[in-house]
């Protein structure tokens, strides 16, 4: 589907230039002199690139309709990870670089969503929130207020987050993925 230059939204997939990338910001300038452009920072879905771009108003672009299909994270086999499909239990093996840093918040057996273009994953989405142990926090130092102090704390999976003072080593909390941010104590 075909979109106008001024269109493009962050979080869209267009096809520019024989590649997939995915928006990450964009910014409407409008110049007092000539017509409006949208500037759009990009990221390729295939080999990682970034760049920037300026769309004109009259510049279309391809904007792509990613296939989406549910898989279940089996293991890890060195820097690769297996996953299975979730219907036809057929295996696959893809980078872990793949992920980036939300790699090491995959458990045994955690459904994820992939993303496919044209039956290839590019993309693997994990759950926005999930359950950690902690296994190393810093004491609380006297005299601290409750409400705006977070010291560090270690998790299960080898991840920093920072958590109130009230947690302790061997808590079990809720985390943001993909801010590595604590979100609450774990029911």
């Amino acid at each position: 589907m075909k979109i106008s230059g001024v269109d493009i939204r962050p979080g869209n997939i267009l096809e520019y230039e024989n590649g997939i990338w995915k928006v990450a910001k964009t910014q409407h300038t409008q110049p007092g002199k000539g017509g409006a452009f949208m500037q759009v920072e990009m990221k390729n879905l295939i080999d990682g690139r970034k760049t920037n771009v300026r769309f004109r108003s009259a510049d279309t672009v391809e904007k792509v309709r990613l296939d989406t299909k549910d898989f279940q994270f089996l293991y890890a086999e060195g820097d690769q990870l297996v996953f299975m499909d979730i219907e036809s239990y057929e295996q696959i093996q893809l980078p872990a670089d793949l992920l980036g840093d939300a790699a090491a918040f995959l458990q045994d057996g955690m459904q994820v969503l992939l993303e496919l273009w044209e039956e290839r994953p590019i993309s693997v989405q994990l759950p926005e929130q999930v359950e950690a142990i902690i296994v190393e926090a810093d004491a609380v130092v006297k005299g601290q207020t409750a409400s705006s102090s977070y010291k560090p704390a270690v998790l299960d999976n080898g991840v920093r987050v920072m958590v109130p003072p009230h947690i302790e080593s061997g808590t079990r909390i809720v985390v943001d993925v993909y801010e590595k941010a604590y979100v609450r104590k774990a029911d």
